[in-house]
């Protein structure tokens, strides 16, 4: 009996299909965990993340301290541990959802007007995106930041400035190849305008490729904050953030090793979670891959 190549190639995608899926699965339910982390913060966290207990101050895990149980102990305050990071969450999400959809929004508008339109247009663009991405980027985030000042907000309008480019150059990229197939040059010929040319016919063709990029600087975006806030320009105290845990543990980890260790153990599984489902979509949404 035998068995064709037909059958064999798509049994096997099948199996390399499954095996990526569950094996991607346990860093999704991270990342989802996360996420209800942040969402339903007042509701989980156990106590106020900002309310001290001087004699219940650097207490390890497990610890009881007038008559309030703390599961990964105190800091330097009295502040529950477990609160803050659980209000932490909600701080580095929100400041990595924000700014991936500012960056996003402005880099993939600008790279399909480069794209599309080309001359002076694609010149102008692509320079500045050049002259942008030639900055570190964490450089030009605290340079920013230094001026503008520390704050919820400006972290977001830093951050989304100094990373557009990125999309920038894959949308522009992707829009050059889409721009020249039948269906666009005809639309221009029936007199289809700009903004439909761009939103209606090459959007959908490049918003994989642009959702794989957006997954993946989300994870950037988390590590970013978390340097600001540990450099003191990020969002500023009382508000939980995990970059200024690091920064305050970082002088009790001799004695008080759980008030740097769990906001680190914190951010290395969120982003390894989000870069993880990145790798997952680009191979699933990379044609050369299937």
């Amino acid at each position: 009996m035998s068995v064709s190549v037909d059958t064999i190639v798509p049994a096997r995608r099948r199996r390399q299909s499954f095996t990526g899926i569950t094996g991607v699965l346990p860093f999704v339910a991270i990342f989802v965990i996360f996420v209800l982390f942040a969402i339903f913060a007042p509701w989980i966290a156990p106590q106020d993340p900002n309310t001290q207990n001087l004699f219940g101050r650097l207490k390890p895990p497990g610890t009881t301290a007038r008559n309030v149980f703390y599961l990964l102990g105190t800091d330097n305050l009295g502040r529950d541990l477990l609160s803050r990071l659980i209000y932490g969450a909600r701080i580095s999400l929100s400041v990595a959802v924000l700014s991936v959809c500012l960056s996003g929004i402005t880099g993939t508008v600008l790279g399909m007007a480069a794209g599309l339109a080309r001359g002076w247009t694609e010149i102008v663009i692509m320079r500045l995106v050049e002259i942008v991405l030639s900055v570190p980027a964490v450089l030009l985030a605290i340079i920013m930041v230094a001026v503008l000042g520390p704050g919820f907000t400006n972290v977001v309008l830093v951050l989304a400035l100094t990373r557009w480019p990125r999309y920038a150059r894959v949308a522009f990229g992707q829009a050059l190849s889409v721009a020249n197939m039948p269906y666009v040059r005809l639309a221009r010929f029936m007199g289809a305008g700009t903004f439909r040319i761009l939103f209606v016919h090459i959007l959908p063709n490049i918003v994989g490729a642009i959702t794989v990029v957006a997954t993946l600087e989300f994870g950037l975006m988390v590590l970013f904050e978390a340097s600001l806030s540990f450099l003191g320009l990020g969002v500023q105290p009382p508000t939980p953030s995990w970059g200024a845990m690091l920064s305050t543990g970082r002088a009790y980890v001799a004695t008080a090793w759980w008030i740097a260790a769990f906001p680190g153990a914190c951010l290395f599984f969120l982003v390894l979670s989000v870069n993880l489902i990145g790798d997952f979509l680009r191979d699933r949404l990379d044609p050369k891959s299937r």
